[in-house]
């Protein structure tokens, strides 16, 4: 009896210890604390085997309603996920509704309760947001433009989509202006531009809502030509030398249907080349400036792009293709001739392209000695035959200019009493171009 007596009181002493223990850790206080705990190991064991276990969502809302939010983190995060499920199997709307203000509500005691876990918690709000809110636009543009600026780069590139979306939606609804939506899109972009993911499946991702931003932007018709000389104007006047005002204007117009003709954004587009120049940017002045007749400053801007140390050789070949197409549009004979033959050398898929407009320019030159004549036509039935050798879909084109020319051969006794014969090498210069090629005759 002694015996029993002595273990009876050593287990009365440990049970007092433990009740003191509760009393004071971070399971709470007195009589809640020991439901706490209780319910805690209740509500886990039965969600360890079965997330859906009714039993476990049972003893769940007693663990939440006795624990301290600081008592466990997975209280939250198997609350959420219990209540996913709960919001899964309810028909009922208001009972859906009531659900998912349940799951947010989670998020927001967790953030309180753990804040070093914000990008997580507010990411995970965010795409809460996005399937349970989706259809009140006011919400999802205030809870979703909260979390962006709250987690910059860090927020997930989906929500930035489902923000933009939200937005253009309160501008059709004129709850936002044109200003708003630019400067919204302008601060989305930056964030995706900054974003740096871990793998290729984030990298997809990441692609496929930047791709939804543009589009969704596009769609608003915000970024008309209008709208943007009159939200950038005023703006450019004030600080014509912000490199990132006059990019974004830039880019802006760029995008926009109609815009390359305006003042605003040759000015934009000169100030950024002026502030950061680079090939790129360069080329940029030269269509500008092309598609508004200024021929010198079209090609000089054009040709300061090809300078660049920057630009690559595929680069170049593009550019060098394109001076050609520019300067035999606008009678600049010798300097296309040089260019296309620089394109053709440089090649990376240009060479076919250049070869035709070289064969272009040798049958249209003006030659003054009757043989030069005749061997302009020579000259360029061999560039032709280039271009269709190198490239199988300028076949037909190249085919169709070597029967042209071909008419203009001279008679085996005309080219003879110029001391000529069929398959002579002869060498040819006239417009600033030069040659050697073969004597042909009818």
């Amino acid at each position: 009896m002694k015996r029993l007596a002595i273990i009876t009181a050593s287990l009365l002493m440990v049970f007092q210890g433990l009740n003191m223990s509760a009393q004071t850790s971070k399971y709470g206080h007195g009589e809640d604390s020991l439901n706490c705990l209780k319910y805690l190991s209740f509500y886990t064991e039965r969600f360890n085997k079965d997330e859906k276990d009714p039993m476990a969502l049972s003893n769940w809302r007693q663990a939440y309603k006795y624990c301290p939010a600081t008592a466990s983190e997975n209280i939250f995060i198997n609350g959420t996920k219990m209540m996913t499920n709960l919001y899964r199997s309810t028909k009922n709307v208001k009972g859906r509704a009531a659900i998912a203000d349940t799951i947010l509500m989670l998020q927001d005691q967790r953030l309180a309760a753990y804040p070093k876990k914000k990008t997580t918690i507010l990411n995970n709000k965010g795409q809460y947001i996005i399937n349970y809110k989706s259809s009140d636009v006011d919400f999802m543009y205030e809870n979703l433009s909260g979390i962006m600026n709250e987690l910059g780069k860090n927020t997930k590139s989906n929500i930035l989509s489902a923000l933009m979306q939200s937005a253009v939606a309160q501008y059709r609804e004129e709850k936002l202006s044109a200003d708003d939506i630019i400067a919204l899109y302008e601060k989305v972009s930056g964030i995706i531009d900054q974003a740096q993911p871990r793998n290729e499946k984030e990298t997809a991702s990441l692609a496929e809502d930047k791709e939804k931003i543009e589009s969704i932007f596009a769609a608003s018709k915000v970024a008309s030509c209008e709208n943007l000389i009159a939200i950038f104007s005023p703006r450019f006047e004030a600080d014509p030398e912000n490199l990132g005002l006059v990019t974004k204007i830039v880019q802006l117009m760029n995008n926009a249907d109609d815009c390359a003709s305006n003042d605003l954004y040759l000015k934009a587009a000169t100030a950024k080349y002026k502030l950061d120049p680079s090939h790129g940017s360069a080329f940029g002045l030269y269509r500008l400036n092309a598609a508004r007749g200024n021929v010198a400053d079209a090609g000089k801007y054009l040709q300061e792009a090809i300078d660049s140390p920057e630009s690559d050789e595929a680069t170049d070949a593009q550019y060098y293709y394109e001076m050609a197409t520019f300067c035999y549009k606008n009678g600049l004979r010798a300097r296309a001739y040089d260019a296309a033959r620089k394109a053709a050398d440089l090649d990376y898929g240009y060479a076919g392209k250049a070869y035709m407009i070289m064969g272009n320019l040798w049958a249209s030159a003006s030659c003054e000695s009757t043989e030069a004549k005749w061997a302009r036509y020579w000259a360029a039935t061999d560039c032709y035959q280039k271009a269709r050798s190198i490239d199988e879909s300028l076949s037909e084109d190249a085919g169709s200019s070597i029967a042209t020319v071909s008419r203009y051969f001279p008679e085996a006794s005309e080219a003879f009493m110029y001391d000529l014969t069929k398959g002579q090498s002869y060498t040819v210069s006239c417009g600033g171009m030069t040659a050697t090629t073969t004597v042909r005759v009818q």
